[in-house]
């Protein structure tokens, strides 16, 4: 009875320690099918002038259902490699970005409005 005890309390400690990284960023590109580039900033300082300065990192994220768009914020998380180059998954979409319409769009909502005003 003791055994089971220690053996569930250690398999507790071991899913605590290996909590999975992680990281909010900005979506990059949403061109690949169930896949995103998030863009994640980080401040570093350098060793021997001690100014801060900012870095990006990109990261291939895995969207299953791509909902994620460019400009979005999100939070990814670690996770198996999916593919060669993706090991992160998206976790949740924190901010919507605002999306404009493309020219050609617009134009194609205003042509059947400018078709009834000639005739």
């Amino acid at each position: 009875m003791s055994n089971e005890t220690l053996t569930g309390t250690s398999a507790e400690q071991r899913h605590s320690e290996q909590r999975r990284q992680q990281k909010v960023g900005r979506v990059v590109s949403d061109k690949m099918q169930k896949t995103i580039v998030v863009a994640v900033e980080s401040l570093k300082r350098d060793r021997i002038y001690k100014r801060t300065y900012k870095y990006t990192t990109k990261f291939k994220a895995h969207d299953a259902e791509n909902t994620a768009r460019i400009g979005d914020m999100v939070r990814i998380e670690e996770t198996r490699p999916l593919s060669k180059e993706k090991r992160w998954r998206l976790v949740e979409i924190l901010n919507r970005a605002v999306q404009v319409k493309s020219v050609e769009e617009v134009v194609a909502e205003l042509e059947p409005e400018q078709n009834t005003e000639e005739r």
